[in-house]
């Protein structure tokens, strides 16, 4: 069910789908499978997220403790790019980021826990990202990094993304607003 991750706390879920010429069926989402990988957040929240066009980028977003939320992400239809960042300060990964594509056709899932921030790609028009989260939303404690920070180097793909006002004026990692510490228990 999962795969290797450069970043061992993000976990890459691959659900068991049953095919046949009817069309098919899988659980999206399972407490107990979640619990055999080590998932053990109670999700509160689903988000659903539409993206019009190819070449849309959402994020890096993430929110400050004590609203700091843990993500279980699926594209639902289309395909993106899906990236986590260590920004948990003093982490020996601080800084380093994971990607991998998630799609209506592989559906696969990413986690991402507390002490990560969290953006996409869209690799195709018309993309539905759904995501399960384990805090509710807070405007006070919503915070962002910039897609293109330097330091970070994610490798997009892309040169000029499609971009909210919000995530275009996203400060970088060395200037965000960051209260997460590595080795910390309850992030």
């Amino acid at each position: 069910m999962t795969a290797p991750s450069i970043l061992p706390e993000i976990i890459v879920v691959e659900p068991r789908v049953f095919k046949d010429q009817r069309g098919w069926f899988y659980e999206s989402y399972s407490a107990r499978i979640m619990k055999s990988l080590g998932i053990r957040d109670k999700f509160v929240q689903d988000n659903h997220s539409y993206s019009i066009n190819e070449g849309v980028i959402r994020g890096l977003h993430y929110q400050k403790r004590p609203m700091a939320q843990a993500k279980l992400v699926r594209c639902s239809s289309g395909e993106i790019f899906d990236v986590a960042v260590d920004i948990r300060i003093g982490s020996p990964n601080y800084g380093k980021w994971y990607g991998v594509v998630l799609s209506a056709e592989n559906k696969k899932q990413l986690f991402i826990p507390r002490g990560f921030a969290h953006g996409f790609l869209t690799l195709v028009d018309n993309c539905e990202v759904q995501y399960k989260v384990d805090n509710f939303y807070s405007a006070e404690n919503d915070r962002g990094i910039r897609y293109d920070d330097p330091d970070i180097e994610i490798e997009w793909g892309v040169e000029n993304p499609l971009l909210s006002d919000k995530d275009a004026r996203a400060p970088y990692l060395r200037n965000s607003d960051n209260n997460f510490y590595w080795g910390e228990e309850s992030l």
